[in-house]
């Protein structure tokens, strides 16, 4: 009796390991915050169509002139390259209370949404760690990488979409579109990071950031403008020295211009 008790404890044991590294692997595919955030336990209690409704912060990020880059290396050294740069970023936006929505190709989605001060925490230490990255790329003779961030902070929904034999969690909102926005015009101004008025009036303490206004844009769809903001944090010293003492000028070269073009 003794030996058949163990036997059963030990395959209860095993039983428990076993379904124990299955929700870690299910983490990795489907986060453990997005289950949270739709009120489930685990990922076999998510149906198709369950969705919630919630003011969240989104981040994108860009490799600039990835394709250029990409071309330059074999199929197998992208699929390392890329590899190395998401393990390098991910962390960034997990220390934040963010996670992960998605990446898309070398671009990341993520969500915050606890805070906009997350958001923007995130996408400075990201900045600083690609400075780190480069150091490492440098020594191998490897050409530097610069990225984009783009921030908006808006309500969303979050949920399921596909069909019952294959689905995915997404969000869907005005308030993506505009993030993925803001990450597309860091090219256009050759910004490091950039984030929406809404972003801005939701931290704390905008004062503890150094940031200056660089432009009002209209979105696709939409009749109102949206300010374009430049946070100038995560970069050298001697940048931000910089753009500090040119702020008051250049916003003030910045405002009548959109005066003029209003």
């Amino acid at each position: 009796i003794l030996a058949s008790q163990a036997a059963i404890s030990m395959e209860n044991a095993t039983l428990y390991q076993n379904m124990l590294k299955l929700n870690l692997s299910y983490e990795r595919f489907v986060p453990s915050q997005f289950l949270t955030l739709l009120g489930k336990e685990n990922v076999t209690d998510v149906r198709l169509g369950d969705q919630i409704q919630k003011e969240m912060s989104i981040l994108f990020s860009d490799i600039r002139s990835f394709t250029e880059l990409s071309e330059k290396m074999s199929p197998e050294e992208n699929f390392n390259f890329l590899n190395s740069y998401l393990k390098t970023m991910s962390p960034c936006v997990l220390n934040n209370n963010g996670f992960i929505d998605k990446y898309i190709g070398d671009a990341i989605m993520a969500l915050f949404p606890l805070s906009a001060e997350d958001a923007l925490k995130a996408a400075i230490e990201m900045q600083k760690q690609v400075r780190i990255y480069n150091n490492n790329r440098l020594r191998k003779n490897l050409d530097p990488i610069s990225i984009g961030i783009g921030i908006h902070t808006g309500n969303l929904m979050l949920g399921t979409i596909g069909s019952e034999d294959r689905m995915e969690g997404t969000v869907i909102s005005d308030a993506v579109n505009l993030a993925s926005r803001m990450e597309g015009l860091t090219k256009q101004y050759g910004a490091a990071i950039l984030i929406s008025q809404g972003t801005l009036l939701k931290l704390p303490d905008p004062g503890l950031y150094n940031f200056r206004v660089l432009d009002r844009v209209r979105v696709k769809g939409k009749k109102d403008t949206v300010s374009v903001i430049e946070v100038i944090d995560g970069q050298p010293d001697f940048i931000i020295e910089l753009f500090s003492k040119t702020k008051p000028d250049f916003e003030r070269g910045v405002h009548y211009y959109i005066m003029h073009d209003l």
